[in-house]
């Protein structure tokens, strides 16, 4: 008895001790917590109050409306732009931290050798270099921009030092940033050229066909067939399934919505704009909204976090947006290296040196890497940084972006622009990446023009790689000014654009093989046409719109051939189908087979006979295979569609792939399957890969979306059905009030993770409810910034 007590007094004393065990775990839990969200909360910048900087000459007003979009007023323009960089710095100083160490080739530093290769390949390609070029190239007012602009970053860097409070994203990676410079705001402008401008990657693909298949297997999958027997390198000459891997090849789907209307088909009767950039998804935005205003200036829109200005938007008199006009200034040139003399190489019979420029690369806890890039006359050697230097045959990039371009120039005196020809003058300067600008202005003139720096070539098109040891494929000039690609004012009362071919046969000049499949622009097109009476709330709705045109040319017909198909799941999948209306709404299964099937058409295709690593050079893949289906359904299939059994089993094939695929994660039950289930957009942060890092950075779980990379609501997604890329900013302007605008930034303005304007636009930009921003002084938090010492 007395050991059945004891024993009882032994777990009673037990449980005490794991209850209050548990309950210290819990008390040490919540103040982990505590101290966690007090630090986060004390790097939130300063919104209201007084603050003095030392670069102002006179008082500067910020004020953050609703949405958390800057209204910045200042007295002059010096002032305005070190307020530009002191308020930007505060929402997204890790952000531009971040790009200019991407686009310099700078990550490894603070990320370590994980992002080696990602550095060597900016090395190689020289942004940075290309920025410190264009320094020049810019007049004294656009480089005082520059300058005042770095010195506002500075400002709240140098404030930063002295108070401790930095973005929390610093302080895991453990090191503070730099002192900004002009050169990093202007390599961030070459950045977004990268990312929009060209199509070498094509060219190398194209030259690997020619190497691994044979010729008229080859040709099946280029834009177009060529008319001259192209040059091929050997493989033994150079492998190119080696060469490239590593390189960083920009989202297929880096395009464009933008219309613009007259008003002769607007309610209003004033012109409406229409403009969605297609960009990556993540957090923060790659856009940073602001209203910028001076006495001689008063322009709202977006920009790029590190650069001044605004470059998409409007002023109280022009509104302008851009698409990618994508076309071909990227040229590989096959370079013959001297076997005796590694830096010298063959041009018109005799050896010329190459530059050889020291690239030492910092490495977070390793020696700093000795690292050369090699530079012809051509441009740098990008077959040579991952791949074995010591051949005798590479291939170098020349590229309108790194050469000197005063593109930020071009975007200061676009803000101040009063009608389309002042806004035509500025874009005079904007070279590259070479954009569809579409514009109106008060005075009701709608127009386009396809803007940059577009090569004329002296023999070839930008088809393959060239020979660079001759003259003969030389750059001789470029499409002159005034005979780009422009419309003012057409009969038909809109122009719209959508990465589509933009040109007649005709036209005189070369400007791409490379456009985007025509769905999002046959829509578009659709729409405007059929509605004389059109208003802003049509052109958001049009931004939204799930129509897939894509589906509607080959859904009927992948039907009609499947008819006599036996199995039920099959039959059951394509009954879905034949009732579908081709919306890609998020609630339906129809769009969750189509989209998965089309995939998988070009898995059938092409998997088995291709690397994942090659298949990132095919950027054109998804119009190539709308281009085989295309022929083959047109009764003449190509050597891909007969070597698989003909186009009926590869529909086949593909189709059970995709229920396959579906079934494993949905279950059986078609009825229960809805696109918005795998279809899911969550913005993710950068350094949200990295567990546990995901839940302080990412809202949770993903949101289901509708459309596709083809509708015009645009949600291009990866295998796992993140939704990665679409319109990453949205805007609609209607110029009968040119003070306001609607404007949609996913995720949010601000890039702290505890701001209430971090996440807020999540759930819009799935939605689809705009904010309207205004040109005249909003309420909202007031910060004053004040000439003098810096700080508080």
């Amino acid at each position: 008895m007395e050991t059945v007590v004891a024993k009882r007094k032994q777990t009673a004393k037990w449980k005490k001790i794991s209850l209050w065990a548990v309950a210290s775990i819990v008390a040490l839990l919540l103040i982990v917590l505590m101290a966690a969200n007090y630090y986060l909360n004390r790097s939130l910048p300063a919104l209201d109050g007084e603050v003095s900087l030392s670069a102002l000459s006179e008082s500067v007003t910020v004020v953050r409306d609703e949405s958390g979009v800057p209204h910045v007023q200042a007295e002059n323009e010096h002032d305005l732009y070190v307020a530009q960089g002191y308020t930007q710095a505060q929402d997204r100083l890790f952000q531009m931290d971040l790009s200019r160490r991407q686009a310099s080739g700078q990550l490894s530093e603070v990320i370590g050798e994980s992002a080696l290769d990602t550095d060597k390949y900016f090395r190689t390609l020289g942004l940075r270099r290309a920025a410190e070029a264009s320094a020049d190239s810019y007049s004294d007012l656009g480089m005082d921009a520059l300058k005042a602009f770095a010195e506002g970053v500075n400002l709240y860097i140098e404030e930063l030092r002295d108070n401790g409070k930095w973005p929390v994203e610093f302080t895991i990676l453990g090191y503070e940033p730099e002192d900004w410079t002009p050169v990093d705001s202007l390599t961030i402008g070459k950045y977004m050229a990268f990312d929009l401008g060209g199509h070498w990657q094509n060219q190398a693909f194209r030259q690997y066909l020619l190497q691994e298949f044979p010729e008229e297997k080859a040709y099946d999958l280029f834009p177009e067939y060529p008319e001259d027997a192209p040059y091929i390198i050997s493989k033994s000459d150079l492998d190119l399934s080696k060469a490239f891997a590593g390189a960083v090849i920009p989202h297929e789907f880096n395009g464009s919505n933008n219309w613009v209307v007259s008003g002769e088909k607007t309610a209003s009767g004033k012109p409406l704009l229409a403009d969605d950039p297609h960009l990556g998804l993540a957090t923060p935005s790659i856009w940073y909204q602001m209203h910028l205003e001076t006495p001689d200036l008063n322009v709202s829109g977006v920009i790029f976090a590190g650069i001044p200005g605004i470059i998409l938007g409007h002023n109280e008199n022009v509104a302008w947006g851009v698409t990618n006009t994508g076309p071909d200034v990227q040229d590989l040139y096959i370079e013959k290296r001297n076997p005796e003399q590694a830096n010298q190489f063959l041009y018109n019979d005799e050896w010329e040196d190459a530059e050889v420029i020291p690239e030492p690369i910092k490495i977070k806890d390793k020696d700093t890497l000795d690292y050369e890039v090699t530079v012809t006359r051509h441009g740098p050697v990008i077959s040579d940084f991952a791949a074995d230097a010591g051949s005798d045959t590479v291939l170098s990039l020349q590229w309108t972006a790194l050469m000197p371009s005063a593109e930020l120039e071009a975007i200061l005196n676009m803000n101040k622009a009063k009608n389309w020809d002042e806004f035509e003058e500025a874009l005079l300067q904007f070279e590259s990446p070479a954009q569809n600008f579409v514009v109106a202005d008060q005075d009701g003139t709608i127009a386009y023009k396809a803007n940059g720096k577009i090569p004329i070539r002296k023999t070839g098109d930008g088809l393959l790689p060239v020979p660079g040891w001759t003259d003969e494929y030389e750059w001789v000039d470029y499409i002159p000014y005034d005979e780009l690609p422009k419309t003012v004012n057409p009969k038909e009362g809109f122009i719209s654009t959508a990465n589509n071919k933009i040109i007649s046969d005709d036209y005189p000049y070369h400007i791409s093989h490379n456009w985007a499949q025509p769905y999002r622009q046959m829509r578009i097109q659709e729409v405007l046409k059929a509605n004389n009476k059109l208003t802003a709330e049509d052109m958001m709705e049009l931004q939204m719109d799930e129509k897939n045109l894509q589906a509607e040319e080959f859904v009927p017909q992948f039907v009609g051939l499947l008819k006599g198909v036996d199995q039920e799941q099959q039959r059951k999948a394509l009954d879905l189908l034949s009732e579908w209306d081709f919306y890609d709404r998020k609630e339906e299964a129809a769009p969750y087979i189509f989209n998965i099937w089309m995939t998988k058409i070009g898995d059938v295709l092409l998997a088995d006979s291709f690397s994942e690593e090659t298949l990132e050079l095919f950027s054109g893949r998804k119009a190539a295979i709308d281009q085989l289906l295309q022929r083959a359904l047109d009764g003449k299939p190509g050597p891909w569609i007969e070597e698989k059994g003909g186009l009926e089993e590869v529909l086949i094939q593909s189709l059970d792939l995709t229920l396959a695929q579906i079934e494993e994660a949905e279950g059986k039950d078609m009825d229960k399957w809805a696109w918005g289930d795998f279809h899911q957009v969550r913005f993710n942060h950068p350094l949200s890969s990295v567990s546990p890092l995901n839940y302080l950075f990412n809202r949770k779980g993903g949101i289901p979306v509708g459309g596709s990379s083809v509708t015009v609501k645009a949600a291009a997604f990866e295998e796992t059905g993140l939704v990665n890329h679409g319109g990453s900013w949205r805007f609609v302007m209607d110029m009968t009030n040119p003070d306001d605008a609607y404007h949609l930034v996913g995720p949010g303005q601000s890039g702290n993770v505890k701001s209430p304007w971090y996440h807020d636009q999540l759930e819009a930009w799935a939605d689809g409810t705009y904010h309207q921003t205004t040109l005249k002084a909003p309420a909202g938090e007031k910060l004053i910034l004040k000439p003098g010492g810096s700080g508080k």
